[in-house]
């Protein structure tokens, strides 16, 4: 068995080198989801539409192979201390590979009503395309 270390690994070009067929993290994003939404940090994310109260979308700078993506999403409010629950909102993946759905809601309201959360986390996983 051979050893591989190394403290960069960059492409031929001299980027950041691709990730494919791994299991890091393909994409994510964290954004402040409150007032003016603006990406705090990110990989692979080029800019959050905001679609409305807790309902957002995170659209990717290159785009997954397919649907079949697996996306987690957390979302919470320093501001209040109200417990907030975030789930993808790609209820049959027709946003497509390029854009992941989000919605937070007040987990403790009966009708989870939508909610603008202060911190909204995004990480993907599956294949770049």
């Amino acid at each position: 068995m051979s050893t591989l270390k190394a403290d960069t690994i960059q492409s031929t070009g001299g980027g950041a080198a691709t990730l494919t067929k791994q299991s890091a993290a393909k994409a994510f994003v964290n954004f402040n989801g409150n007032g003016t939404v603006a990406i705090k940090s990110n990989l692979n994310t080029s800019s959050i539409t905001d679609n409305g109260a807790g309902d957002y979308t995170a659209n990717l700078t290159s785009a997954m192979s397919n649907a079949l993506y697996t996306g987690l999403a957390s979302a919470r409010d320093q501001s209040t201390g109200a417990n907030i629950v975030a789930a993808d909102g790609n209820t049959t993946r027709t946003v497509g590979a390029s854009a992941f759905h989000v919605w937070t809601a007040y987990s403790g309201a009966s009708n989870k009503t939508l909610y603008d959360a202060l911190f909204v986390d995004v990480v993907i996983h599956g294949d770049l395309a």
